[in-house]
């Protein structure tokens, strides 16, 4: 009881330092506003695709739309990198939050208008996450700008809680407004709230721009990539390769609900949203307590979050009662909450400040596709076997996932012969590099699922 009042006398606390400082006060509002969009996308986008889908293929064309929102994120990392490198945190936010802004809305306008067909509804979707590593990328870097590194899970924290919140709010509002005026309506409110981002980070941009540039101009940064400081550090690697894993694991999620919701159980956009903000509600109270995990052993955490999820989609997978779905869907939530603050925390410490940006791109770049490809997978998977059976594989082949890290972690120790897994973001092992000594003693860490 101690440990978790002095936890939330730290989160108070840490907030309130965060909503004091001059760069975030512009950019917090605005990213919860885009957050809130993006959930109510949710639900309107795999809705949308199953509605405009030729018969028969709707499991095709959501998997289709779902993994657009996210595969081209590697080739807006790798073939932008020479442009987007040199810009400051709050540009690349802007960058990204205004093609968004544009694409999304273009998708509103046709769809409203009758006039979106399939492959153009892909095809916007596809260039609306082209710069999506490195929008992801400069807000995290810029909490790791102007924050000290005591405050920065809290900051991360903040920022997932605000996209897990969303989901609280969101989905519901989709849905309800889905049912009443369709959800080419829904997608047209995500366009504006990242409106509304765009503006308040060209404008921090602005303020930002008569101080001097960024170490990411200069020459040192310029010479270095970020894949290549991630290959460098092989516990970041690592780290990496696990939450690619788990995250295309949960792709076939996304795409399986709505299928499921609409045709195995004969619901509507409200019960798909229903099971969406019930997820919100345990991510959010799983993110607020992130802080509670910080001296807790980090691979032990992702062990249990990536085992946890796949347990919790069972009821799904297992029945077609309404009832343990949400109870497990809503557990999901407040198992993975914790991932995406803590997992950024220790890339944020293990990486040099002058690449910060680019390492982060890199990250961006394979975790956010490692969904979209899951999807694209589970679109043929669900057409072929159907939504609840694919949500069941889902669930298995991630506690596999999961009882598999830990069989290589249990090893790992044995090889070592003492203490703690050698294994790449081992908590303890990381103090024999100075940038990571904190990160032992954080919480390890798709979007989130």
């Amino acid at each position: 009881m101690k440990r978790m009042r002095n936890g939330a006398r730290s989160w108070i606390g840490s907030v309130g330092r965060l909503g004091r400082h001059p760069a975030l006060r512009w950019i917090l509002p605005a990213q919860l506003v885009s957050a809130l969009g993006d959930g109510m996308s949710m639900v309107a986008v795999a809705w949308l695709a199953v509605q405009i889908a030729p018969a028969g293929q709707a499991g095709v064309w959501t998997g289709l739309a779902v993994a657009a929102y996210a595969l081209p994120a590697p080739l807006g990392a790798a073939l932008l990198a020479w442009l987007m490198r040199r810009l400051r945190a709050a540009q690349l936010v802007a960058a990204d939050a205004s093609v968004r802004a544009v694409a999304l809305g273009t998708v509103a306008v046709l769809a409203v208008t009758g006039l979106l067909d399939p492959v153009a509804y892909v095809a916007l979707l596809a260039v609306s996450s082209l710069l999506h590593a490195w929008g992801s990328a400069g807000v995290y870097t810029l909490v790791a700008e102007v924050l000290p590194e005591d405050d920065q899970v809290i900051g991360n924290a903040l920022l997932s809680t605000f996209a897990q919140s969303a989901f609280v709010v969101g989905p519901g509002l989709a849905g309800g407004l889905t049912a009443l005026a369709g959800p080419g309506w829904v997608i047209g409110v995500d366009a504006v709230s990242f409106a509304v981002l765009a503006v308040a980070a060209w404008a921090l941009a602005a303020r930002q721009a008569s101080t001097a540039a960024t170490a990411a101009g200069s020459p040192e940064a310029s010479a270095t990539g970020g894949w290549r400081v991630i290959l460098d550090r092989p516990r970041l690697l690592g780290l990496l390769a696990v939450t690619c894993a788990f995250f295309f694991l949960y792709g076939p999620v996304e795409v399986a609900l709505p299928v499921h919701v609409a045709h195995g159980l004969h619901g509507s956009p409200g019960l798909l949203g229903l099971y969406w903000t019930v997820f919100g509600i345990g991510a959010t109270v799983g993110s607020l307590g992130a802080v509670l995990l910080r001296h807790r052993a980090p691979w032990r955490v992702v062990v249990v979050i990536v085992v946890g999820w796949g347990a919790a989609l069972l009821p799904l997978g297992l029945t077609d009662a309404v009832a343990p779905g949400l109870v497990g869907f809503a557990a999901g939530g407040l198992v993975y909450g914790p991932f995406t603050a803590i997992s950024t925390a220790l890339f944020q410490r293990g990486t040099p400040p002058h690449v910060l940006s680019r390492v982060l791109a890199a990250r961006s770049a394979l975790t956010a596709p490692a969904t979209g490809l899951g999807t694209l997978v589970g679109g043929p998977v669900v057409t072929a076997v159907g939504g609840r059976p694919t949500l069941l594989i889902s669930a298995l082949l991630t506690i596999a996932l999961g009882l598999s890290v830990a069989a290589v972690l249990r090893l790992s120790r044995r090889a070592a012969g003492t203490g703690p897994a050698v294994a790449p973001t081992a908590g303890r092992a990381a103090a024999c590099e100075g940038r990571l000594v904190a990160a032992g003693a954080a919480p390890a860490s798709r979007r989130q699922p």
